[in-house]
């Protein structure tokens, strides 16, 4: 009992007053000083939401993003059902009509068709349906077409900041840690990489092999992982001739545990703030090319084509541009809230900060 409580005093830290201190790992620091920023917090939930709307999406209870109804095209949003506000337009447009031609009464073909809207409503479920945020040109709900969309441009978002990841930290930490011959071979490839026009080549391949999201996937994650090359290269330098690499050196680990078990667990940080800051920049791209008509094919959409589509009728129907829009925005700008947050709190010149 007494040997117990000895050890167990014996762990714990004391200051120069003789107090004890319970230790704070590089996490809980972090945590503790993310906590006090409150654009990172609030773009950490936005964040959390949209991520989990993307994931329970085919159980939210949302009409299907590719159904089609050729009635309810344009409708603008509304809480009201789609019957109801599909009269209203009709009526609102043919009143126009009326007055331009001066009379203030239904023609017989305009009557009969006011007659089989209103029973078409009152026997068809389809028309009790709400769109929320308006439809499209083929009838499609906005809101639906949305969520279907964000999840898309998060898919391959996460998708090319996980391969840039996985590409760049390896090549990185060999060229740092092997260094010579192997860190010049491998820089010099980056350097070449890095003068080659990228957009226009991921253009190039998308109209070469076509629209596919694989292929989407492969041409946005093709050189997007230079940067974080060059930064876990730099981080494997400043740390490959520190006490703790010579000790496990010299206690006979091998160069792939000392790089795996010792050198990238001391980079992790950088690491994590490059992927919340990069995930933006795979977003846009995907966007770019969505909007020259280069990202993803119909029925599938996503954020970037829903604004592309947007933009031709933006005058008459502003919901089709404004809903993807802000939607995007929104979630662009809390990711950089968040990246902001995370590298002011693994930031080691900040720990003193309040």
């Amino acid at each position: 009992m007494f040997s117990f409580l000895s050890n167990k005093k014996a762990e714990e830290a004391v200051n120069e007053f003789n107090q004890s201190m319970k230790p704070v790992s590089l996490w809980d620091d972090a945590w503790k000083r993310l906590r006090k920023n409150k654009m990172a917090i609030i773009g950490l939930w936005i964040v959390i939401i949209y991520f989990a709307i993307a994931l329970f999406a085919p159980i939210i209870p949302i009409h299907p993003y590719e159904q089609q109804v050729l009635d309810h095209i344009y409708l603008p949003p509304s809480f009201k059902p789609a019957g109801e506000v599909m009269l209203k337009q009709w009526e609102n447009h043919t009143k126009k009509i009326m007055k331009k031609e001066g009379r203030t009464e239904y023609t017989e073909a305009e009557q009969a068709k006011y007659d089989d809207m209103l029973e078409d409503i009152a026997t068809n479920p389809i028309h009790q349906r709400h769109y929320i945020l308006g439809t499209d040109s083929l009838g499609r709900d906005i809101l639906s077409r949305t969520i279907y969309g964000g999840r898309i441009s998060m898919s391959i978002g996460l998708v090319g900041t996980i391969t840039a990841l996985l590409i760049g930290i390896i090549f990185g930490a060999l060229a740092g840690y092997m260094g010579g011959w192997v860190d010049s071979i491998i820089m010099r490839i980056v350097d070449i990489m890095y003068g080659l026009p990228y957009m226009l080549i991921v253009i190039i391949m998308m109209a070469i092999l076509g629209r596919n999201i694989f292929i989407l996937f492969v041409a946005i994650a093709l050189v997007s992982w230079l940067t974080i090359a060059r930064v876990v290269r730099g981080q494997i330098i400043s740390l490959k001739n520190s006490e703790f690499v010579e000790a496990a050196r010299s206690s006979g680990a091998s160069s792939g545990r000392i790089i795996f078990r010792h050198l990238l667990p001391n980079t992790i940080s950088i690491i994590i703030v490059y992927a919340t800051l990069s995930l933006p920049s795979f977003i846009m791209s995907e966007s770019f090319l969505s909007f020259l008509g280069l990202g993803v094919s119909a029925p599938l959409a996503s954020w970037g084509s829903l604004v592309s589509d947007g933009v031709n009728g933006m005058g008459l129907y502003p919901w089709l541009l404004l809903v993807p829009a802000i939607t995007m925005t929104i979630f662009l700008f809390a990711m950089n809230f968040l990246g902001d947050g995370l590298r002011d709190a693994f930031d080691p010149e900040s720990k003193n900060q309040a």
